[in-house]
């Protein structure tokens, strides 16, 4: 199990390495969420899950499945979020106070890691924020009750490059719950720069205070691995600026969603992409994205705070190409209505020429699609096919949901597509940007990198005792 002493340590990094280093010693493994509170999900067999874990199965060469994450929660605002049991929303405990639903929560997930742990030799779990919250301990089923069940050794990362990393990792561990700190097998320090000798005595004093090993320590690498905390928007990836010729904005609004299907687009030779919070940072952009939303209304209502409302309008009515994604194609409609009460109504900036309504029915689908003709900037896409993924409960009014315009709506430079997913294909980024339409999805290859990486920088003989101790000393492992 991977603890993290905060959010943003590396927990999903770390799991995600270990995942594909244990695939490569040809050992059956799964991966392990009790609980992810992200609005990035994708499409998996059962429904919906968190991207973290999606990612971390394809690490371990495993098709995604709703057991990895059983539980997903959605927010919605700072006091509410959606909860996803098993790939589906369960209303009735969205509804539920939260600390009294934690314990009907660990009923549902603990079956799954039951599971898991039967059908595979290697189960990486992920824990949640940090195992120290003390406020939160007696509902913290994600990190504390799951280490308990699990029986399983942890690691404990903590990130190097803010500063304290030395309190962080003495901290957690003193915090800890007695019954766990000798599941404590090692510390992991992770994005670390310049001399690793440098960082002695901190090493043998922290092990001297506490009888806990440092483990690893992982230096700070640009990866292609999409992040799922929202903190990590702040350093949101983009190409060298050699060679800069498209200027992409992203609205970087509260209730953001799936933010991690633009990583590709960042990292796309050419493409720069910058995160707008007002008006001015429109300045000097090529294209602007409104990305997904998990409540569209609050997310419309951030923009009219800002002036932004008015400034994508006038953006778009340059003739300057605007693109939404999901909830960013209902705000770039005319009109949004909700007669179950559940999104709330609004009115849309009025730049596509359809009306989005709600129901009650979630709609979480793999989807490919034609796409019909089009016009300007998007006018390259014409007669590509789409392929991505849907989570949604608004549809376009009106309209044949098993027609074209269900998914996709444009008018001139301004497109609205429903479909997640789109812009991590080459072919797609080519025909838009241009480069090499064949370039190969560089996420295989960090798989491969953060394997390597973790077997030339964590100490894997010691870790692979723990999950067979038969090979002692490592045997029979590759690095």
């Amino acid at each position: 199990m991977v603890w993290g002493c905060t959010s943003d340590a590396g927990k999903s990094f770390l799991a995600t390495a270990l995942c594909r280093w244990f695939s490569n010693q040809g050992l059956k493994t799964a991966p392990f969420k009790a609980q992810n509170m992200s609005n990035n999900a994708r499409v998996a067999l059962g429904g919906e899950m968190g991207s973290a874990q999606w990612l971390q199965a394809k690490a371990a060469r495993r098709e995604p499945e709703v057991r990895f994450n059983p539980i997903l929660l959605k927010p919605e605002r700072d006091t509410a979020s959606q909860v996803v049991v098993l790939g589906q929303v369960d209303q009735e405990l969205s509804e539920m106070e939260w600390r009294r639903r934690s314990p009907l929560l660990w009923e549902r997930a603990r079956p799954a890691l039951h599971a898991l742990m039967a059908d595979n030799d290697v189960v990486v779990i992920e824990g949640a924020g940090s195992p120290a919250e003390i406020n939160l301990a007696d509902v913290d089923y994600v990190n504390l009750e799951t280490a308990r069940e699990s029986k399983a050794r942890c690691l404990l990362i903590s990130d190097i490059d803010r500063g304290g990393a030395f309190a962080h990792l003495f901290g957690t561990w003193s915090l800890l719950p007695a019954d766990l700190q000798p599941h404590l097998g090692g510390f992991v320090l992770n994005k670390f720069r310049g001399d690793e000798s440098l960082l002695e005595p901190g090493p043998r004093d922290l092990h001297a205070r506490t009888g806990i090993p440092v483990l690893g320590t992982i230096p700070l690498v640009a990866h292609d691995l999409p992040d799922e905390d929202a903190v990590a928007l702040d350093h949101f990836p983009s190409s060298d600026r050699n060679g800069e010729r498209f200027r992409v904005g992203v609205v970087a609004w509260p209730r953001i969603s799936n933010f991690d299907e633009l990583r590709r687009m960042g990292s796309w030779p050419g493409v720069r992409l910058r995160l707008v919070r007002s008006p001015g940072q429109l300045d000097g952009l090529d294209l602007l994205i409104l990305p997904g939303s998990k409540h569209v209304p609050d997310d419309l209502g951030w923009l009219r705070e800002r002036g932004l409302d008015s400034a994508v309008q006038a953006f778009a009515r340059a003739g300057k190409p605007v693109l939404g994604v999901c909830g960013g194609m209902q705000a770039l409609a005319g009109r949004i209505d909700d007669p179950s009460g559940r999104e709330g109504n609004d009115a849309g900036l009025g730049l596509l020429p359809f009306s989005t309504i709600h129901g009650t029915h979630k709609i979480v689908r793999k989807s490919e699609i034609a796409v019909p003709d089009l016009d300007g900037f998007w006018k390259p896409l014409t007669q590509h096919r789409l392929t991505g993924y849907e989570i949604r409960t608004g549809t376009v009014a009106g309209v044949d949901p098993n027609s074209i315009h269900a998914s996709v709506q444009a008018r001139g430079n301004v497109l609205g597509i429903y479909l997640h997913g789109v812009f991590e294909h080459a072919e797609i980024l080519a025909a838009l940007f241009g480069g090499d339409a064949r370039s190969p999805d560089p996420l295989e290859k960090t798989f491969e990198d953060l394997s390597r990486l973790a077997g030339h920088h964590m100490d894997m003989k010691t870790i692979s005792e723990w999950v067979d101790p038969n090979r002692r000393g490592g045997r029979g492992y590759r690095e």
